[in-house]
């Protein structure tokens, strides 16, 4: 499996903010975000090559940890991902998927945290139709929602995304208490100035507020 990093750090975003978790990301991705904020998984895949058993090794290194997060790029393209999740649950971890909601697997997983990709997503170069094509699948949609405890979380830049992502949770029927806002933004000041009004609509509609709680304590940078 090509493995981008493999990293200690506290959960930045979503339901489980500020928990300390071991992050597998996964290279390689199906979209390509003009707003990527991990482009060595996407726009230009990096990474090594590791057996399933070298990366339960590095992490297991963490050993305070009991929390894992498997990441991407989209870790749901990864060959090996559902078993390397089996393994994962057979030693007790939470596990979180960090996925845009793309590709369905059967998968060990207690998070199953999605992201649907917005039109404020899409580039405007080469990859603009396979990204338009691929972004939004309501099928796979639907059935991680039926099959995982979830969370829906929405990139926010504007407010008129509000209604694009409303549009969505509409028609997945999914309840106000699993969905959250995040800003988008990879500087704190972008995330602080976004974040005031988006945190008003969500206590408009009842969703939850997320911060992306590593660009405030390490930046934007890797392993974080």
């Amino acid at each position: 499996m090509r493995i981008a990093e493999i990293f200690y750090s506290v959960q930045g975003e979503g339901g489980l903010v500020g928990v300390p978790s071991v992050f597998i990301r996964t290279s390689g991705c199906n979209l390509r975000c003009s707003w990527c904020d991990t482009p060595y998984t996407s726009w230009h895949p990096e990474g090594e090559e590791l057996s399933l058993d070298r990366i339960l090794e590095r992490a297991a290194e963490f050993t305070a940890a009991r929390h894992v997060v498997l990441t991407g790029g989209e870790p749901m393209l990864a060959p090996g991902i559902a078993e390397l999740s089996h393994r994962l649950r057979e030693r007790g971890m939470h596990i979180t998927f960090e996925t845009a909601g793309t590709v369905y697997l059967p998968v060990a997983c207690d998070l199953m945290s999605i992201s649907p990709k917005l039109s404020n997503s899409t580039p405007e170069d080469v990859f603009r139709a396979q990204h338009e094509r691929l972004r939004i699948q309501p099928e796979v949609l639907r059935g991680l929602i039926a099959d995982y405890d979830y969370q829906l979380k929405f990139v926010i830049a504007n407010e008129p995304d509000l209604a694009e992502a409303q549009e969505l949770i509409a028609a997945l029927n999914a309840p106000a208490g699993k969905v959250i806002l995040m800003p988008e933004g990879i500087t704190a000041e972008v995330l602080n100035a976004r974040g005031a009004w988006i945190a008003e609509l969500c206590k408009r509609h009842g969703y939850r507020f997320s911060p992306r709680l590593h660009v405030h304590l390490y930046g934007n940078r890797r392993g974080t």
